[in-house]
C-alpha cells in the first residue's frame, strides 16, 4: 500500500499578518502608548515649563548623580565581566560551575533584599558600621551606598554577554598565541579582547541602562534625601508623591530620553555583535 506523504504546510500569508500585527499592537500598547502619555504630560504646558522642571536644582543634581553612578558602575562591571569570562572559559578548573551561579545570582535576588543586605554590611548596626564610624567614612545614605546597590544589581549583565561567546570560540587564538611566545597581558589585549569587543559594548549597554532605571536597592540605601542622595527615578517617584506631576513628568521625559538613546545604541550594536557570533559559528564548523 503507498504511503502518502503530506507536505509540511507553513503558516499562511494572512495568519502571518494578523501575528505580526496582534505583535504590533501590544508592543504599541505597553510601549508606544505609555511613552507618548510621558513626552504629552511632561510638555502639556510648554517648552518653557519643562526646562523648568528640568533645570530645577534638585532635579538636575538627580541627573548627576545618576549618570555619576553609570560612570563609576559601568567601568567596574565591564572588568568584573571581563575577569568572570576569562577565567571561566580560557583555564578548567574546579568550580567553575558554582562561580558562574554566583555571578548570576542577582539575577535572582530582589533588588530591595539587596538594598536591605547592604545596609546589615555597611549600615550603622551592620557588620562593617562601627569600623566605618570610627574611620569617619559614611557609605549608607550616602554616593557610595547607592554605588554598591548599584553594582550588585547591575553586576551580571556584562559577564552574561561575554560568557556565551568566549565559550563558543573555545581557546584555539590563545593557544596560538602562546605558542609564539606572547605572555598573558598580550594575549588577553591582542587576541581575545579584540575577538569580543561587540559582545563587550552590549553588555555595556545594557548595563548602563539597568544603571539609569534602578529603584528598589537605591531606595533603600539611599535614604532618599532631598538634593544629597535622590537619583532620577528617586526623584521622579519623589515629586509624583509630592503632587508635581509635571516635574514628575519631566523628570521622567529625561528618563525615557536617555533610555530611548540607550536602546538605538543597543540596536546599532546588536548587528555587529549578531555578525561576531555568525562569524565564531563558521570559524567553528570550518
Amino acid at each position: 500500500m503507498a504511503v502518502h506523504h503530506v507536505p509540511h504546510r507553513q503558516p499562511g500569508g494572512k495568519r502571518r499578518l494578523v501575528l505580526i500585527g496582534l505583535a504590533v499592537l501590544l508592543a504599541a500598547g505597553f510601549l508606544m502608548v505609555p511613552m507618548a502619555v510621558i513626552f504629552a504630560q511632561a510638555l502639556s504646558k510648554g517648552w518653557a515649563a519643562w526646562w523648568a522642571a528640568v533645570s530645577h536644582p534638585e532635579t538636575l543634581h538627580a541627573i548627576g548623580l545618576s549618570l555619576l553612578v553609570l560612570a563609576i558602575v559601568v567601568p567596574i562591571n565591564a572588568v568584573y565581566g571581563l575577569a568572570v569570562a576569562w577565567t571561566v572559559t580560557k583555564f578548567r578548573f574546579r568550580g567553575s560551575k558554582w562561580l558562574v551561579a554566583l555571578v548570576e545570582a542577582p539575577f535572582s535576588v530582589s533588588p530591595i533584599v539587596a538594598g536591605v543586605a547592604a545596609l546589615m554590611v555597611y549600615g550603622g548596626t551592620g557588620l562593617l558600621g562601627p569600623w566605618l564610624e570610627e574611620h569617619d567614612l559614611k557609605v549608607m545614605f550616602a554616593p557610595p551606598g547607592i554605588i554598591i546597590a548599584t553594582l550588585f544589581v547591575t553586576s551580571p549583565f556584562i559577564a552574561r554577554e561575554l560568557l556565551p561567546l568566549m565559550q563558543l570560540q573555545g581557546t584555539d587564538d590563545e593557544e596560538a598565541a602562546l605558542t609564539l611566545g606572547a605572555g598573558g597581558l598580550s594575549i588577553f589585549l591582542r587576541v581575545t579582547l579584540p575577538n569580543v569587543k561587540w559582545a563587550l559594548y552590549y553588555g555595556i549597554i545594557l548595563c548602563a541602562a539597568r544603571s539609569l532605571g534602578e529603584f528598589g536597592a537605591v531606595s533603600v540605601v539611599s535614604g532618599q534625601v532631598r538634593g544629597e542622595t535622590m537619583t532620577l527615578p528617586l526623584q521622579i517617584d519623589l515629586l509624583y508623591h509630592d503632587y508635581e506631576p509635571s516635574g514628575a513628568f519631566a523628570a521622567a521625559s529625561v528618563l525615557t530620553l536617555l533610555a530611548l538613546i540607550t536602546l538605538v545604541l543597543k540596536l546599532l550594536v546588536e548587528r555587529f555583535y549578531d555578525r561576531e557570533i555568525e562569524d565564531t559559528l563558521a570559524e567553528r564548523k570550518g
